[in-house]
């Protein structure tokens, strides 16, 4: 992995006690892009280990899986930004190609359709609300998407424009209905998806998939050009 102050990409990696995973994760980032890996509370050194990696770590005191993700989107300078787990269940390589298609003007928003490769690498009580969430994804935008996954490309500008608010599980979903309501070419790819390194702070029990699942129903339920409310105010923002 190399690190530059003008980086071609910028992969933003939310991190929540991940040292188990990072030497594996940002070994596979792409010589020329950066990547930013936001400390969202970590508790066993992975923001140290991170920096001495060669990556740049940006520190999001309030947790949420939004919250993380946002800082490091608003904390990114490349034209174009990339967004993958920073758990080991995913290749960051993967994005090449994904990036490929952002520059070449063919999408303007590339997602990757997990595939479990291995026994256990996706819960069943997680594939279960996922598969839900496309359902109600396609009835309210008709992008026929089968998966919500977290590794996906855009422009760094345009997704800013957005104006995505949520700051819990909902935000990548947000992202994909504020996209599709502005009329975004939204592709969607396979990827293998492997079994992550320690326990899934969001989809690793039934209680946390449901958690989420809540988190993005109420995404799913705000009207064209209206902002979801902030979560400012809302108790339990945890991943």
């Amino acid at each position: 992995m190399t690190t530059s102050p003008a980086p071609d990409v910028d992969v933003v990696l939310p991190c929540l006690n991940e040292a188990g995973a990072l030497p594996w994760v940002l070994a596979r980032i792409p010589a020329g892009w950066r990547a930013l890996v936001v400390d969202n509370g970590s508790t066993d050194g992975s923001a140290d280990l991170a920096r001495s990696l060669g990556a740049t770590v940006v520190t999001e005191p309030r947790r949420g899986f939004g919250a993380a993700c946002h800082a490091g989107l608003t904390a990114a300078t490349a034209d174009v930004v990339c967004f993958c787990d920073c758990d080991a269940s995913l290749d960051p390589g993967l994005l090449t190609p994904f990036v490929r298609e952002i520059r070449a003007g063919t999408s303007d928003l590339v997602l990757g359709r997990r595939r479990p490769q291995a026994r256990g690498a996706w819960p069943v009580h997680a594939r279960a609300g996922n598969l839900a969430l496309a359902r109600m994804l396609r009835r309210r935008t008709g992008l026929r998407l089968h998966d919500l996954g977290p590794l996906r490309a855009a422009r760094r500008e345009r997704l800013l424009a957005l104006g995505l608010t949520d700051r819990r599980s909902g935000y990548p979903l947000q992202m994909v209905v504020r996209a599709a309501d502005a009329g975004w070419r939204i592709a969607e790819h396979d990827v293998p998806y492997l079994p992550r390194t320690g326990a899934s702070k969001v989809t690793g029990t039934w209680r946390g998939t449901w958690h989420a699942v809540r988190d993005m129903r109420r995404v799913l339920g705000e009207p064209p050009g209206r902002p979801v409310p902030s979560d400012a105010a809302r108790e339990g923002n945890s991943r």
